[in-house]
């Protein structure tokens, strides 16, 4: 009888041990989890911009983007009066899903300078003047905005969705070479 007891402390004792260690692996392999979509869930692979009526509007969703570019308008936004480069008032336009958050938006990260673009990154700049610059880094669509002008770039007249003039953002290291990459991706996004 003794012996049983002891065979059965032993039992429940490993049993303890065991759904503790296997809680704990749980719980560690959860909270990976969590990291690595809080990593994948940044958002920063591709940036709109569209200078419209005096405003410029920037976007994160393609989808919201597009329905911006028919409608003219956001169902949501985050206005910032005053706060562009000359002056101008800036429109973040929010998914559902960003509507009632006050931080953790991407293109209001992006555009504060607290979040980097990812490898890969695709921008879209839509000007009042009816032309469509491209850029492959944010830093580029960055100096854009701010200077005004676009130093390095390929041009192609009359190629957008609209017939749009459609300027690609060069660098130091590009600007001898046709953009191929970059105008096969605005051909993808756009539809063309």
């Amino acid at each position: 009888m003794k012996r049983a007891l002891i065979n059965l402390s032993c039992v429940l004792g490993t049993s303890l041990i065991l759904t503790a260690c296997g809680t704990s692996s749980v719980d560690n392999t959860l909270a990976t989890n969590t990291q690595n979509e809080a990593v994948f869930s940044q958002n920063n692979e591709d940036l709109y911009q569209v200078d419209h009526e005096g405003r410029i509007y920037f976007f994160d969703d393609f989808a919201t983007y597009q329905t911006f570019l028919e409608v003219g308008e956001t169902a949501y936004r985050k206005v910032r009066i005053g706060e562009g480069p000359r002056g101008e008032t800036i429109v973040f336009g929010l998914t559902n899903e960003d509507k009632k958050k006050s931080q953790g938006i991407a293109s209001v990260d992006m555009y504060d300078g607290k979040l980097e673009g990812s490898t890969g990154f695709y921008g879209e700049t839509r000007t009042e003047e009816g032309r469509i610059y491209v850029f492959s880094s944010l830093e580029e669509m960055t100096t854009a905005r701010v200077v005004g002008e676009v130093p390095l770039r390929f041009t192609q007249i009359g190629t957008g969705p609209k017939g749009e003039t459609v300027v690609y953002a060069l660098n130091s290291q590009n600007k001898k070479v046709k953009p191929e990459a970059l105008i096969e991706a605005f051909k993808a996004k756009n539809e063309l």
